[in-house]
């Protein structure tokens, strides 16, 4: 995800939340947010977040919901809903997902931004770049990404985020037999060969 201009994503449109629409009207531009950061997950292709400029409420949350954020130095990241009397509960799943709670509860309970560099600190971002290192900085990633097997990340993603909600027991054990599912794809054992072989694989995709 990238955006043009000084603002990565301010999130709702707050006309769309006024008392001239009703709740049923209120109930699905929250239900469709939601749809869209958990599809974000169950893609099963990495998602990576280009933030050049302010990401606020629903924009933080999609940055949080991301697989992997680079970030320029002049980014910034807010959830402010609480100084308009609309309290950002919906960001802060994902938020609370990203950052340490206390983190988190700051951001939700002033409304106060993060810098870039304090992002990446408490680890909302993966990486923060000169603003005209930002396209260089993201391609690489994503090239980098695009070397390996399609199947095997698709696999690797879905398993980190089923993982990460489990125990430690229950996580070994799941992935344990999902290192074994690794090894039946073909992309799995062609990785293998090619490593003994000493030559580049060649993914089926």
């Amino acid at each position: 995800f990238a955006a043009e201009g000084p603002v990565f994503c301010s999130g709702h449109d707050l006309k769309e939340l006024s008392s001239e629409e009703d709740v049923k009207h209120h109930s699905q531009v929250f239900e469709l947010c939601a749809e869209v950061m958990t599809l974000i997950q169950k893609i099963p292709v990495p998602v990576i977040a280009k933030v050049n400029g302010l990401a606020t409420a629903a924009g933080c949350q999609l940055v949080a919901s991301c697989d992997i954020a680079v970030a320029s130095e002049k980014s910034q990241f807010a959830t402010p809903g609480v100084n308009i009397g609309l309290f950002c509960s919906t960001p802060a799943v994902a938020l609370g997902r990203s950052l340490p709670r206390k983190v988190a509860l700051e951001m939700l309970f002033t409304g106060e931004p993060l810098s870039a560099q304090e992002a990446l600190m408490h680890g909302l971002v993966s990486k923060v770049v000169p603003e005209d290192k930002l396209e260089e900085e993201t391609m690489k990633i994503s090239q980098k990404i695009c070397e390996s097997s399609k199947s095997v990340l698709a696999l690797g993603k879905a398993t980190f985020y089923r993982q990460i909600t489990q125990d430690l027991d229950t996580a070994y054990k799941m992935t344990t037999k999902v290192m074994v599912d690794n090894l039946t794809l073909r992309d799995g054992q062609e990785g293998i060969e090619a490593f003994i072989q000493k030559r580049k694989p060649v993914w089926s995709h």
